[in-house]
């Protein structure tokens, strides 16, 4: 499930605008919703997070998928 995130004046992810099952329908409505310039796809061990920047880096929100855990 991808989530995404937008800045609400104290945390990048402060309020949780959708939920989507595919990386291209959270990217959609992050265009529409927070109005990024820049993304940065970062992948960690638990978690991929894409990072929504404005032309001058400051963070704008993200989108988050947390992988699912193995053996539970």
């Amino acid at each position: 499930m991808w989530k995404l995130w937008k800045w609400n004046g104290r945390f990048i992810q402060g309020d949780l605008i959708s939920k989507h099952t595919s990386e291209s329908a959270a990217l959609k409505k992050a265009k529409k919703e927070v109005g990024h310039k820049k993304t940065v796809k970062e992948n960690n061990k638990g978690e991929i997070i894409i990072w929504l920047d404005d032309e001058d880096g400051t963070p704008m929100g993200c989108i988050v998928k947390t992988k699912p855990k193995k053996g539970t």
